[in-house]
């Protein structure tokens, strides 16, 4: 605070009668002396001590509560809303991914629809733009994120379909497919399988083949009637590739099913959900792990 200087005292005027000056001349008849000037009026008692001391505590303690209202209120305005007690929202079911990143190409190669790649092949380790598991998943064992057999990714449809699947893959020049499986707190089933032709000609002759768009394509295994799923929007969707989703409708079987597929160059993804129950597969990871592998093939 700055030190202030002290006002100097007022100067108050005298109360002592100013006698007449004498005459000049004896003849000069003298003034009248002048009236006195009226004292000052008392001067206004000081307040007590005590009284003072009590006006700098509430001044104080008013100081202190305005400087902690305003670091609450900056401390609530600084912070997310779902760090604030009774403010954080609710969440909308889904899962908690890590931080995704696209594996490093070698000098020179372009990504698959990168100016340079015509041919819109992938030439990273297509077990590295595989989904990873999210928080709180229990792995599956046979589909850990490696190479897997045309046999295993046939056994996701119905036995009646699986020949025909197989003959598909065959004579499109299927190079290889990655796969990984999870199984969520909730009892969710997940299974994401890359499949990897010779050329885009060859992953689209597939869809065509196997009637996915034009229908739900080939039935899953333990499901009932398959149909568009008219709740996707193709959120998230990466320009140049086509995403075509389907769900169980009701009433379901032992499981509900809900299947996407992505065309990505010269990829296919599949990615499969059920869940066991009356309540059905939530919807919102479902969408949610199409739209992180769609990213991860774009």
């Amino acid at each position: 605070m700055t030190e202030q200087t002290p006002a100097p005292a007022a100067i108050e005027p005298t109360s002592a009668a100013i006698e007449p000056a004498p005459a000049a001349f004896p003849s000069q008849q003298q003034l009248p002396p002048m009236p006195l000037l009226p004292p000052p009026p008392p001067a206004a008692p000081r307040p007590p001590r005590r009284v003072l001391r009590a006006v700098a505590r509430w001044t104080v303690a008013l100081l202190v509560l305005g400087g902690i209202g305003a670091g609450t209120a900056y401390k609530i305005t600084s912070m997310e809303r779902t760090d604030v007690p009774g403010l954080a929202t609710e969440s909308d079911g889904r899962w908690d991914y890590p931080r995704l990143s696209l594996p490093a190409l070698p000098v020179g190669v372009p990504r698959p629809f990168n100016e340079g790649n015509t041919a819109e092949i992938h030439h990273a380790d297509l077990r590295k733009l595989l989904l990873p598991a999210p928080a709180g998943a229990t792995a599956d064992k046979k589909l850990t994120g490696g190479w897997v057999s045309t046999r295993q990714f046939v056994s996701e449809y119905e036995k009646s379909s699986r020949a025909g699947i197989t003959d598909t893959l065959r004579d499109g020049t299927l190079r290889h497919i990655a796969a990984r499986g999870w199984t969520m707190p909730d009892g969710t089933s997940s299974r994401v399988y890359l499949l990897q032709f010779s050329s885009t000609a060859d992953a689209d002759a597939y869809r065509d083949e196997r009637f996915i768009g034009s229908s739900a394509g080939d039935p899953p295994a333990d499901a009932a009637e398959m149909a568009l799923d008219e709740s996707w929007a193709g959120g998230g969707k990466v320009v140049n590739t086509s995403s075509y989703v389907f769900s169980e409708q009701k009433p379901f079987g032992a499981a509900q099913a809900r299947q996407g597929y992505l065309v990505s160059g010269d990829t296919v993804a599949v990615v499969v959900q059920s869940r066991k129950g009356g309540g059905g597969t939530p919807r919102i990871p479902f969408h949610q792990t199409l739209i992180l592998q769609n990213q991860l093939l774009g």
